[in-house]
Formats: C-alpha cells, sequence, structure tokens
C-alpha cells in the first residue's frame, strides 16, 4: 500500500526535536505500566510480544530484559535504526506501516502502547490497521490499544503552552479541528531556523473504538483507565487502554 502524500508523523517522528521536547518522558512510570499489564493478562514466559509502534525501542527492550520473545515495529527509519542497536537472537527491529499487512507473526499479544494510533488522515485507514493487526494475532491471542480518554482530555485541553530543554523553547499550541486533535510545535532550531511541526491525533470516543474492533473482528474484552489498570471512567480516568481479543 503506498502512501505518496508525506504524513506529519513521518517527519515529525524522524526528527531530533521530537526525542529532544519529549527526552523526560518518566522511565520507571512506563516499566511499572508494563508490569502491570503483563500480569493482568498473565502472559506467560514462551509468549511471542510485538511492539507495534515500538519507537527507539524502548518498551521492547523492557519486554525482552523480562523473558519474551519480541518484534518491534516503527514507521520511524531514524527510530528503528537506533532500536537496532539492542536487538538479539530474541529481540528484533523492523521499520513497517501498521497499515500493510505484517510479514511476520504470529503473535500472542500485541501492544500499541502510550497515544501511538489514530494518527491517519482518513478513518478507514485506522480499521486497515486493526485488521493487519488481527490477522498477526494467534486465535485466543490479545491486543492493547492505550489511548488518550478523548472526552478528558478534550475538557482539560492546554491550548498554549512554552517548554524550553536544552536552549531550545518550543512553543506548542492545541485545538481541535474537524475531528482531531491538533498540537502545532514551533522552535528556533540550533542553527537559527524557524521550524514548525503539526501532530495531529483523531479524537476517538469509546463508540468510535468499538465499531473500529467489531469491523476489524476484534471482541472488546475490557477497558481499563490508568496505567494502574483502574477501572475506565468517562469523566476522570486519563485514559483508555483497551483489551481486545481475537
Amino acid at each position: 500500500m503506498l502512501h505518496p502524500t508525506i504524513e506529519w508523523f513521518v517527519s515529525w517522528f524522524d526528527s531530533p526535536y521530537y526525542h529532544l521536547l519529549y527526552h523526560d518522558r518518566n522511565e520507571e512510570e512506563a516499566k511499572a505500566y508494563i508490569d502491570a499489564l503483563l500480569d493482568h493478562l498473565r502472559v506467560k514466559p514462551d509468549a511471542k510480544l510485538l511492539d507495534l509502534a515500538c519507537g527507539k525501542g524502548r518498551h521492547s527492550v523492557y519486554l525482552s530484559q523480562k523473558g519474551y520473545e519480541v518484534t518491534g515495529v516503527d514507521l520511524s527509519p531514524e527510530s528503528i535504526t537506533y532500536a537496532q542497536g539492542f536487538a538479539h537472537e530474541h529481540l528484533h527491529f523492523q521499520v513497517h506501516d501498521m497499515r500493510n499487512p505484517l510479514p511476520f507473526g504470529p503473535f500472542d499479544f500485541i501492544f500499541n502502547l502510550f497515544t501511538s494510533f489514530g494518527y491517519f488522515a482518513h478513518e478507514t485507514e485506522n480499521i486497515v490497521a486493526l485488521r493487519s493487526a488481527a490477522a498477526a494475532l494467534r486465535p485466543g491471542g490479545k491486543m492493547v490499544i492505550d489511548f488518550m480518554n478523548t472526552e478528558r482530555t478534550l475538557r482539560e485541553l492546554v491550548l498554549e503552552e512554552e517548554k524550553t530543554v536544552r536552549g531550545i523553547t518550543f512553543h506548542i499550541t492545541r485545538r481541535l479541528d474537524d475531528g482531531f486533535i491538533v498540537k502545532t510545535i514551533r522552535f528556533q532550531d540550533a542553527l537559527g531556523y524557524e521550524q514548525q511541526f503539526e501532530e495531529r491525533v483523531r479524537a476517538l470516543s469509546l463508540d468510535n473504538f468499538e465499531e473500529y474492533f467489531q469491523m476489524a473482528g476484534l471482541r472488546l474484552a475490557e477497558v481499563l483507565g490508568d496505567y494502574q489498570l483502574g477501572p475506565y471512567n468517562e469523566a476522570l480516568s486519563p485514559r483508555m487502554i483497551f483489551i481486545v481479543k481475537k
């Protein structure tokens, strides 16, 4: 499948400034969350795992350190090149667009973590991506999709902020635009040139996801609401964490 226009995530995720802006993500919180998921899902030691949209592979590496057979895939060649430095016999990385069929598998569990979904311009592409993932699951396998709680995110949307990291000041604005939460990031790079990037994530509701899962042949088992795996509450929960079965 070809996608001839340059999509926002292709250029932004390959930019060193993307990784600079988000350099302070909490690693210990992420590891505790993954531990909780593994326990909650009762993942067996011999399970094969897929980290879908793995970025630079930090979660794949951690899953591998827990003893699992792990494959990490991401659209960004730069990120996968970095991740390849951690690869070994039981940890593999590949450049891959989640809309395309996975050439490897099947997997017992697929993890799509930290809002790595809903980026595509056309809603049908979300369903195509889920169908590709479903096809890579073993019968009875499970997939975790960790998304923002859109209702709360919209209610608490920070419209403007500034963040300075290692001498670079990022000017960030947010808005709702045609069904997408759009974050515009402007800054002057290290050479003094003005740069601008956008992040566009579809403002998906619980109902949207339920429809997607049905169309992709997946069954929604439960919805969790936070990284401690508490129950989902539309008004209060920071996250929508979907556990779906094939």
